[in-house]
């Protein structure tokens, strides 16, 4: 692996020891109890534990943290902070479908500076630093270079998109497909309703791989609307989602 920083290779391992625990349960899906938090939106026992387990690696840092289950966790250092997704694409596991990750972010006086997603069941790791590049399991990865809006694939929940004719895809997994586009595999990403833990390591990661992504407030925790692609087709696709 290319060298990275300490707090970097902490989110690495973090994530690799975490994920133990989601190949396990996802192999035994009907044993596990859940339990709804709201509409369409359900907490596992396996992510819970994941939390815990990536909260233990990460802790060894005195930084505060922002998690999806357990909330802000403020600790000695207020300037710089976690920010935990257990599983993103929750839905997909809990059926059984094999697209999800673990989403880890480090944040540094409101300005995101590294951010790891990991997909546990396919052994991918996209990673990246602040002015260092954005990484697939050890491989530079840069934005796709593609031109025409009729050759791209865009991934999105479908919301705001009526009447506008662009090969689309639903994944179920935001931090995935924020990855997917910073590695080229995806053209663009948009959508609406999105909380802070689902985007903040795909941000980063899409930026240093050269890609471009609507403004945010970092410190703005819920209901975040983004629009994320390369620098290429960024304004053609604004332009098609202009009331998004």
């Amino acid at each position: 692996m290319k060298s990275i920083s300490p707090n970097l290779n902490i989110m690495i391992k973090a994530c690799e020891k975490a994920s133990k625990i989601i190949i396990r349960d996802f192999g035994e899906l009907e044993n596990l109890q859940v339990s709804k938090k709201g509409p369409k939106d359900f907490v596992t026992n396996a992510d819970k534990k994941v939390e815990q387990a990536l909260i233990k690696e990460l802790s060894k840092k005195k930084y505060s943290i922002i998690s999806e289950e357990a909330g802000s966790i403020i600790k000695e250092d207020k300037n710089n902070f976690w920010i935990i997704d257990p599983i993103d694409g929750t839905t997909n596991f809990l059926h059984g479908i094999p697209h999800f990750c673990i989403s880890l972010a480090f944040v540094s006086n409101n300005e995101i500076i590294s951010g790891v997603i990991f997909d546990p069941i396919k052994n991918e790791m996209f990673y990246g630093e602040k002015n260092s590049g954005a990484f697939f399991n050890n491989q530079r990865i840069r934005v796709s270079k593609k031109n025409n809006m009729d050759d791209c694939l865009f991934a999105s929940n479908l919301e705001g998109v009526k009447n506008i004719d662009i090969n689309l895809r639903i994944s179920g997994s935001a931090a995935l497909d924020l990855a997917y586009v910073a590695s080229g595999r995806l053209d663009g990403f948009f959508q609406r309703k999105l909380n802070i833990w689902d985007i903040a390591a795909g941000i980063l990661i899409l930026t240093e791989a050269g890609g471009k992504i609507s403004p945010i407030d970092i410190k703005k925790i819920k209901n975040h609307s983004i629009i994320a692609t390369s620098e290429n087709i960024y304004k053609d696709l604004s332009n098609l989602l202009i009331n998004f």
